[in-house]
């Protein structure tokens, strides 16, 4: 969500600033723009749609220099227009400023400069920093966007540069990534590490409410408080590029990102299965065993996809580890009051380690001083720096804006956490060692439920023009459910639900008719026979049924109108296997509806806004 870089130093801005906008197009956006100062001129080209519209402004209106910043916005306030495309201009045209987040006043603070005869070209919120700076100026730009970000409430990753100080950017952040880069040709600025891959050498993570001076040939972080300029010491550590994002031989991100499955489970397993103890270990969790064995309690909290895999790790640890656990909306916990014992761990579930409304819950945690940890994607994101221990993923980068590999492996490392703490609690070392071949053997059952892809492109030539879809499933699989429904939504913009089979009765069986499908998940396991009794119900109501069932059962075959076959697995790992078909159903559905299947509207991959 809303992509930033900026560079000043030895080369042409422009080339580096277009390459790094591409590499944040999956972060969902409406419109991309730049600045350069050149000349002391600020030339800005901004354009509503993607990327390539503005290159062919640029191509026709070249914007020189050695200096510059440039955005991807995702709308928050006012419409996706080329006004409200980022840069923003003060009236003068001496400063310029992009900006990710959400200032929270500001139509308090655009009333007080309308007073003063300041006029809008805009409808964001952001343009009301870039005035405020311009009347702070008095010759020193850091001090005046210093004293400008003390009026600010809300959220903010800036960027800025003035006409008068050619050479110099100033960056500033909270609530909102910034990293800042070294390399052998200049400085740079960008919300995501991988922007720089290439470019530059080193980077530092800059915190909030810290401040940056970039330029030619240096940086400058000054402290958290603005109050002081004194510099502030700053950790430096070698850029990682997360992985190739090449979409290689595969027409779209999603359907690489798909088919990269058995990899990514086996790397998020790889080291972490421990045979003699029949366990699981991980590097950074930074709990001792006696610790985790006095936890009575565990909140799980995240967002969409994560959320779901928070679902599935309550049943998890409930049954693996036999403790509590509640999973919350993390735009909900952080804003409730619920009394939360002594004992408890928040665990945050994250793929950007970016999210704003599970950073925020985190942090709130932490404030009441609870222990949090952290399943996360991204190496060095905020939240991984700012819980108190947690487990990388290890999926790669996922491009696509529909999470599936980040959400198989969430699942996987929820697991083998549960396997952990259960065998600290009371799961046997025979039964630690069956989880332990199962988790092995994952890897090549997801390698074999690829293989229905052609079933499941038959089946989404039949329903693509429906209208709504149901999702249902009992147990492990009602998380899946839930899943498979915002998959379809996400990206097929088709309506979908996902409920537990059982609930279907009381109340959303009213939707059934003869257009509106319904997919059950069905492999065999404890409830098999009672969601056969749901389906019924549907079939009695002459409602299409598409069942995801275990391999060669004949009494699904008989009963839905299609089937999905996937490979026997134990229960707890059915929602990984029966991902994986519900995944290519809406990335098959969403070919043929005509959708952008990796930047579908409206949405963003990294959501760093409340």
């Amino acid at each position: 969500m809303c992509g930033i870089i900026g560079f000043t130093g030895q080369r042409e801005a422009t080339p580096i600033l277009l390459e790094g906008l591409k590499r944040l197009e999956y972060r969902g956006y409406d419109s991309a723009g730049l600045v350069t100062n050149f000349d002391s001129v600020l030339h800005v080209r901004k354009k509503a749609g993607r990327i390539a519209e503005l290159v062919q402004v640029v191509t026709d209106r070249p914007a020189p220099g050695n200096c510059g910043i440039s955005h991807t916005r995702w709308a928050t306030h006012g419409g996706a227009t080329d006004r409200n495309a980022h840069p923003h201009l003060c009236a003068t045209g001496d400063f310029a400023l992009v900006h990710n987040g959400v200032i929270e006043n500001y139509l308090a603070l655009k009333q007080q400069l309308q007073a003063e005869g300041v006029s809008f070209r805009s409808d964001t919120d952001s343009e009301v920093l870039v005035h405020l700076i311009s009347q702070c100026y008095d010759g020193d730009l850091l001090a005046a966007v210093r004293e400008s970000l003390r009026v600010v409430k809300g959220t903010y990753g800036v960027a800025v540069m003035c006409r008068q100080e050619p050479g110099t950017i100033i960056g500033a952040r909270f609530g909102s990534p910034l990293v800042l880069g070294i390399g052998p040709d200049g400085t740079y600025l960008a919300s995501d590490a991988n922007a720089l891959a290439g470019y530059a050498e080193e980077v530092v993570y800059l915190q909030d409410r810290q401040i940056a001076h970039l330029t030619t040939t240096d940086l400058t972080i000054r402290d958290a408080d603005f109050l002081t300029v004194s510099a502030v010491t700053h950790d430096i550590t070698h850029v990682l590029c997360d992985g190739d994002t090449d979409k290689g031989d595969f027409p779209h991100h999603m359907l690489k990102e798909i088919y990269e499955q058995p990899e990514s489970i086996a790397n998020a397993l790889r080291g972490r299965l421990d045979d003699t103890d029949a366990t699981a270990h991980f590097g950074g969790l930074n709990l001792s065993a006696q610790q985790l064995r006095q936890v009575e309690r565990v909140i799980m909290t995240g967002c969409g996809t994560s959320y779901h895999a928070g679902l599935v790790g309550e049943y998890l640890f409930e049954e693996l580890a036999r403790l509590p656990v509640e999973v919350e909306y993390a735009s909900e916990f952080r804003y409730r009051n619920p009394p939360i014992e002594r004992n408890t761990v928040i665990l945050g579930i994250t793929q950007s380690g970016e999210t704003a409304d599970t950073l925020a819950a985190m942090r709130e945690s932490k404030r009441m001083g609870h222990t949090t940890l952290a399943i996360c994607n991204v190496v060095g994101s905020t939240i991984a720096r700012e819980a108190d221990g947690g487990v990388y993923l290890r999926a790669g980068p996922e491009i696509g804006v529909a999470s599936t590999k980040a959400f198989t492996s969430q699942v996987v490392t929820l697991t083998m956490l549960a396997l952990y703490w259960g065998r600290l609690r009371h799961l046997s070392l025979p039964q630690g060692e069956r989880i332990i071949r199962q988790l092995r053997s994952l890897p090549e059952l997801v390698r074999r439920t690829l293989d229905c892809h052609d079933r499941v492109r038959t089946i989404a030539e039949r329903y693509a023009d429906a209208q709504n879809c149901l999702y249902l499933g009992r147990q492990y699989l009602f998380p899946g459910a839930l899943e498979g429904a915002l998959k379809l939504k996400e990206i097929s913009y088709l309506h979908a639900e996902g409920y537990p089979a059982a609930e279907m009765k009381h109340g959303p069986i009213a939707l059934v008719d003869s257009e509106t499908p319904s997919v059950f998940l069905v492999p065999r396991g404890q409830t098999f026979e009672k969601v056969l009794s749901n389906m019924q119900e549907i079939k009695a109501r002459g409602g299409p049924v598409i069942a995801v069932c275990s391999e060669n059962d004949d009494e699904v075959e008989l009963l839905a109108d299609e089937v999905i076959p996937v490979p026997d697995a134990p229960e707890y790992l059915q929602p990984i296997i029966t991902a994986i078909p519900l995944q290519l159903l809406a990335y098959e559905i969403a070919l043929l509806r005509g959708c952008d299947v990796d930047k579908p509207r409206n949405l963003a991959k990294s959501v760093t806004v409340e």
